[in-house]
């Protein structure tokens, strides 16, 4: 198998594109790296596709190795053949691989492999052949022996051995498969009285070919919770009809028992295993879509705009124990903490509301972040009460606190603030998820970002590896400041492992600042390959040479600083933003002859303009900023028809949470979504979206909101 043909297929993509990026890949270079600074080499492929590439190139590189292994096995048994051999070579799955290698496997004691042991694989050959005139049990006369005492007997087991060649016969098992992919049915059946949450699944059932992933997951949750009992259906005489019209030659004394084998081997042995690989198959894929879902709400989420250089005061609600109070600069550094009881049972709203003016005073506090979780309302209520009172046009958001009390009591929180006790740890991290959502949550296991849907239920370490893909994409996409960046953050760059990462802060902390990325060279065991792979990431804001402050690689500083010269553009003129020269320039010249002139591509060419023109950019700031509140509502304050703007807290398979400020999100079914057939809602919505909704309706018991993104006179 040609790898490169094959990706280049699948991929649409030019041989030279896929040859020159799995060489860069074997070579250790990151996919970051690869698609930032690399462009030449791969056309401009991006992360993404630069992960699926890698992705369906180790699971060919795989394959390829499987086969090396069934080729060996079947050689060794001196059973290979051309036809078996072209079968292998020809194998584009795993699963086909494994059913040609299913004869040759060796078994453990099975009804066949008993009656082969008693001597009647020959029987079972003659039988099978259909082509003698003596019916089975005369042809069993001469198969009778010590173990074998009846015809019967002998009969039996030769069936048993003709339903296991059956069964391992690859054809009737691909063919089978293919039908039962395009024609059976899903069968749910309740088997509780009370079925809860899976009340809809009492009595139900769906194609294979047609059932939602989402509703794959749920099927599978509530069977494992013992909730639910799912099946396969699907006609077997049609099962039937498609093994004998492979294996029924003609007419004869045999035949009736070859058919009494083909519909043993059917019930017994193939059905059972191709409903495993349906339902197996049917959870790889709803797990892959989920994970896809929940690798772009992540991604979104993320990438949500930072709130910069605002005091915030972090409130982590609470009823027994308290609200608790962090206040921190506009870096993130802990002014402040204390601990307000303004909501039930302790109800002390005076002094609670005392303690956050004095802070607000003290600190010049602009932004409050409120924790989403218990008491959350009710903290909302008060702190929108004090910012009415105080009248300084603070506002405030509340903020998802999902994974907060796992970062809170992690080794990494207590090693980051000792000081301070958990709950307090868990204030300042809300409070620094509204103004640097992307530094604050790379410390918490994406999974624990709460953007998904059934994550539990996915495999984990496949869900790992992409989650933490794209937060790997999302740190190197913004770049990270060298001075300030923790451990934890330096992590995900590019090429920067833990321990480089902790000798980086080490190196920070026992000679200052860094004034250069040339100084990465000093840091140990931070290496020649690893300074290629992490340096264009990282910022250094106080150096003298400002591409030290871009996304500019210093492979490429030489060709940067020609252009600078040929426009008369100095340094401080980059840093001052008087850089309209450079653009006019190049546009002048033209991006193809200026590439020639300066030795570069075309893309590195204009990656280096656009880093000119705003060095120390970062790139969420061209996002819509998000929404802040000053006011409060409750979910017994609305009403259908009324309109709200709100944001997009969870994309999912079947439509959309969006938090518009009443505490409970609201759920945008996809067929409210659009005027239009979407097929999923990630095609309109993305997480952090600000979207203009309408009540479609309110029950205040159950706290659920429908909503539409329809205009009521379009609906």
């Amino acid at each position: 198998m040609d790898i490169i043909t094959k990706l280049s297929s699948e991929f649409s993509l030019k041989s030279w594109q896929v040859e020159n990026t799995v060489k860069l890949i074997d070579d250790g270079n990151t996919i970051p790296f690869i698609a930032r600074y690399r462009k030449e080499a791969t056309g401009s492929l991006d992360d993404q596709i630069l992960r699926a590439l890698y992705d369906k190139l180790n699971y060919l590189r795989n394959l390829a190795q499987q086969k090396e292994k069934v080729s060996a096995s079947i050689t060794e048994q001196e059973l290979m053949t051309d036809e078996i051999k072209s079968a292998i070579d020809n194998a584009a799955t795993l699963t086909e691989l494994e059913d040609i290698y299913r004869p040759f496997r060796p078994k453990r004691k099975t009804r066949a492999s008993v009656a082969k042991a008693k001597g009647l694989q020959g029987l079972a050959d003659e039988i099978y052949a259909q082509s003698f005139s003596s019916s089975p049990k005369e042809l069993a006369e001469k198969y009778l022996n010590d173990e074998v005492l009846t015809v019967e007997d002998a009969v039996n087991g030769a069936k048993d051995i003709i339903a296991e060649m059956v069964s391992d016969d690859p054809s009737g098992r691909k063919m089978l498969r293919y039908s039962v992919k395009n024609n059976a049915t899903i069968v749910v059946k309740g088997t509780k009285d009370d079925l809860g949450v899976y009340e809809m699944y009492a009595d139900y059932s769906e194609s294979v070919k047609s059932i939602a992933s989402h509703r794959v997951l749920a099927i599978n949750r509530g069977e494992k919770e013992g909730f639910l009992k799912v099946s396969v259906d699907f006609d077997k005489i049609v099962g039937l009809n498609i093994l004998n019209n492979l294996h029924i030659k003609n007419s004869s004394p045999t035949t009736d028992a070859v058919l009494e084998a083909i519909e043993d081997s059917y019930t017994r042995l193939i059905f059972p295993s191709i409903e495993r690989e349906i339902r197996n198959s049917l959870t790889d894929i709803a797990a892959e879509s989920a994970i896809k879902v929940f690798s772009k709400n992540t991604r979104q989420l993320l990438m949500q705009p930072p709130v910069k250089n605002k005091v915030t005061i972090g409130l982590d609600p609470g009823y027994r124990t308290g609200c608790k109070v962090a206040v921190v600069d506009g870096t993130g550094k802990v002014l402040d903490t204390g601990v307000i009881y303004a909501v039930p049972p302790h109800n002390k709203v005076d002094e609670a509301k005392k303690i956050i003016k004095d802070f607000v005073h003290k600190y010049n506090v602009q932004m409050f972040a409120i924790g989403n979780g218990t008491a959350s309302h009710e903290t909302e209520v008060f702190a929108a009460e004090v910012i009415k009172e105080l009248d300084m046009g603070i506002t405030y958001m509340v903020v998802s606190e999902a994974g907060a009390s796992v970062y809170s009591a992690s080794k990494l929180a207590a090693e980051e603030f000792p000081e301070y006790d958990v709950s307090l740890r868990s204030a300042v991290s809300i409070a620094r998820r509204l103004q640097d959502p992307l530094a604050e949550l790379v410390k918490i296991d994406p999974k624990a970002i709460g953007v998904g849907q059934y994550q539990h239920d996915m495999p984990q370490k496949q869900l790992t590896m992409a989650l933490d893909g794209v937060v790997e994409d999302c740190v190197n996409s913004v770049g990270v400041d060298l001075n300030t960046a923790s451990a934890q953050l330096l992590n995900r760059v590019a090429g920067v492992s833990s321990a480089v990462a902790d000798n980086i802060v080490k190196f920070r902390q026992d000679n200052g600042a860094f004034t250069s990325r040339d100084e990465l060279k000093n840091v140990p065991k931070l290496g020649p390959k690893a300074f290629e792979q992490c340096a264009g990431f990282l910022r250094v804001s106080q150096s003298d040479n400002v591409l030290d402050n871009t996304a500019v690689h210093p492979e490429s500083y030489k060709p940067a600083m020609a252009l600078l010269k040929f426009c008369s553009v100095s340094d401080d003129d980059v840093r001052k933003g008087n850089v309209s020269a450079v653009k006019a320039y190049v546009e002048s010249v033209g991006t193809s002859a200026l590439a020639v002139k300066l030795g570069i591509g075309e893309p590195t060419l204009i990656d280096i303009t656009e880093e000119i023109s705003k060095p120390g950019r970062d790139p969420r700031d061209e996002l819509p900023q998000p929404m802040l509140r000053t006011d409060v509502m409750g979910i017994e304050d609305l009403k259908v028809g009324m309109e709200l703007k709100g944001t997009v807290r969870n994309v999912i398979d079947f439509g959309a949470f969006v938090d518009v400020g009443v505490h409970q999100d609201g759920l945008v079914h996809i067929s409210q979504i659009a005027n239009r057939y979407i097929k999923h809602p990630s095609d309109v919505l993305k997480v952090g979206d600000i979207v203009t909704v309408w009540v479609l309706s309110v029950d205040v018991d159950k706290k659920r909101i429908s909503l539409t993104m329809k205009e009521p006179n379009n609906k």
